[in-house]
């Protein structure tokens, strides 16, 4: 295998000719820090290691017959192997996509035939539904498993050997990407298919190469800087934040290999920049306030107080009025007691920036943080946009909004309130899908399905998906998101919430408990099945979601309130029946799973 050494690139990785030479540049630059690691340091790679597995895995792949403009398959947990494979892929002029861990043979099976993929490489834990999937897919030519040990299966290729294999070959890695282009598709990412099948969205190397070099103008993210790999490779919030831009300003990548544990993970990484779901910022708040909550009622006192004193001051600035010496100097003070320390424990202490997307996240909990010290930022955007598209500045967050427009991106609004997008950010458009990608633009611009507001700074409100809106039997148009947003915050018991009510004469709601918190707190009350099928008939479970939906109804109009709901005796898991893989409720599928617990609230 050959590859050059060539001289350090002196011009900015953003500023490269695609993705692949954007890695090479950041890997002369700054060839002794590290890339990637598992926060046990069983794997650490710097830049230079990292670029010669790249090579290898390169060359290996390229001997299974990967090129430019073919296909590759990704399965993986969050790991470092991820970012070398998907890296090895765009060095070839290949487009590397991932699958969600969640995925049944089925989804499989049709992403992999949409894509056309030849080479799938998987995890050894994720293998089963693979192979499954791999039975009606003659095209797959190639299954490369990690973690395979001596006992590969019949038909795969060990991670190992591929590697070995590459290392052994004379293919000339700079040639090959030598050939690649800006214009060439980077990766697919799968929608999470809410309304249909999963549409592929294809992005090339100089509409990411564009978003992450705009990065700059927001947040000055220097070489070293920590971030977390956690959520889904097949998700572009993952995608963007912590590979692209970290392959961009030389990041140091730690990988989360369960997201499950990321709050743990948080003060052992202490990351720079953390992006995560509202459901992550609402678990962190809950968690704080129920350890709160269970301090001795003098300490608990002061710890109130200073919290309410903070809250004043943020909602005073939010309104653009002046904070009173006095009570800047309560906050000053009790940020200097208490809040550091929260921040420290938490493992956020040093952090640049961090944000919030995805989904809807309660003003409360955008407050509560801005209120401990930590400026907690939503964001907007969609894959269709690479992930971009709003985002609120540093020192200029505007709470209940998503910010205005990033740079290099134009954003409007249709006639019916329909949020459009232009820009260097905007998808090539969908495989194999050209009707889809007719309906979805219009000339330049982007229809994104989402309803919105603009205030006079261009600062961006999300009201709900178009699509989503509930018409009541009046006609009133409500947003469900909203609604739904209100009950979770309204306190800890509710897991999540799916508000009924279109074509209806009242809203009713689906109610799924909070397994950790709900447990918990079963027991401080003496109840001894603590399975959610026993909580969920509990009269004090429901007594207490009773109390939660009241809170919430105060704070919705008449015709938004929850007049019935029902408590579902299991727990939603990400990816299941009745969420997406990244949390976002599957409407039509939960309609029709639930109706009869449904037309129940309604007889």
């Amino acid at each position: 295998m050959q590859s050059s050494t060539a001289s350090a690139e002196s011009a900015p990785a953003y500023e490269a000719v695609s993705m692949a030479e954007a890695f090479r540049r950041t890997v002369q630059a700054h060839p002794d820090a590290v890339a990637f690691r598992r926060p046990d340091d069983s794997v650490r790679l710097t830049w230079t290691e990292a670029r010669e597995r790249v090579d290898h895995l390169a060359a290996g792949l390229a001997g299974r017959g990967l090129e430019k403009g073919r296909t590759i398959a990704i399965l993986l947990s969050n790991r470092p192997e991820f970012h070398l494979v998907d890296l090895a892929a765009i060095t070839l002029g290949a487009t590397p996509f991932s699958i969600y861990n969640t995925y049944s043979p089925e989804q499989i099976q049709y992403v992999i035939e949409d894509a056309g993929a030849q080479i799938l490489v998987v995890e050894r834990d994720l293998l089963e539904n693979a192979l499954e999937a791999r039975q009606e897919l003659p095209e797959l030519e190639h299954v490369v498993v990690l973690d395979a040990g001596d006992d590969v299966p019949e038909d795969c290729t060990s991670f190992e050997d591929l590697e070995a294999a590459g290392a052994a070959s004379d293919f000339d890695v700079d040639a090959a990407l030598a050939e690649v282009t800006g214009e060439d598709v980077l990766t697919l990412i799968y929608t999470s298919g809410t309304t249909g099948p999963p549409k592929g969205v294809q992005l090339s190397h100089q509409n990411l190469l564009s978003v992450t070099g705009s990065i700059q103008e927001l947040i000055q993210l220097d070489p070293g800087a920590r971030v977390i790999s956690w959520l889904p490779a097949a998700h572009i919030a993952e995608r963007n934040a912590h590979h692209y831009i970290p392959i961009v300003f030389a990041a140091e990548v730690t990988t989360c290999d369960d997201p499950r544990n990321i709050v743990k993970f948080l003060p052992e990484v202490r990351p720079n920049w953390f992006f995560a779901v509202p459901r992550i910022w609402e678990k962190l708040k809950g968690g704080l306030e129920t350890m709160m909550a269970g301090q001795p009622e003098e300490q608990q006192k002061p710890v109130r107080e200073a919290l309410d004193a903070a809250l004043q001051k943020v909602r005073l600035e939010q309104k653009g009025e002046e904070v009173p010496e006095e009570l800047a100097a309560r906050v000053a003070k009790a940020d200097e007691e208490m809040f550091s320390g929260l921040r420290k424990m938490l493992g956020l202490d040093e952090v640049i920036t961090v944000n919030v997307g995805a989904a809807p996240t309660p003003v409360e909990v955008l407050e509560f943080f801005h209120a401990i010290g930590i400026e907690l930022a939503e964001l907007w955007g969609m894959s269709e946009t690479c992930g971009a598209g709003t985002v609120n500045p540093p020192g200029k967050v505007k709470i209940g909004t998503v910010g205005p427009a990033g740079p290099g991106i134009e954003v409007k609004l249709a006639e019916d309130g329909e949020v459009m997008v232009r820009g260097h950010c905007v998808m090539l458009g969908y495989r194999n899908m050209a009707d889809k990608t007719e309906e979805t633009m219009d000339g330049d611009w982007l229809l994104t399905g989402d309803i919105g507001e603009l205030d006079e700074d261009g600062y961006l409100k999300i009201v709900d998906r178009k699509k989503e809106l509930i018409i009541n039997a009046a006609g009133k148009n409500m947003s469900p998101a909203h609604i739904e947003s209100i009950v979770k915050s309204a306190g800890p018991m509710v897991g999540q919430a799916a508000v009924i009510g279109d074509r209806r004469s009242y809203n009713t709601a689906l109610i799924v408990l909070d397994g950790e918190y709900v447990r918990q707190w079963a027991g401080q009350q003496g109840i001894e099945d603590d399975s959610l099928s026993a909580l969920a008939e509990d009269d004090k479970v429901r007594e207490e979601i009773q109390a939660e939906i009241d809170r919430a109804n105060k704070r919705l109009a008449r015709v938004e309130q929850i007049k019935k709901f029902e408590i579902l005796p299991e727990e939603w898991e990400p990816g299941g029946d009745e969420l997406t893989p990244t949390m976002k409720l599957k409407r039509k599928p939960i309609a029709e799973k639930y109706s009869e617990q449904i037309e129940a609230m309604y007889a």
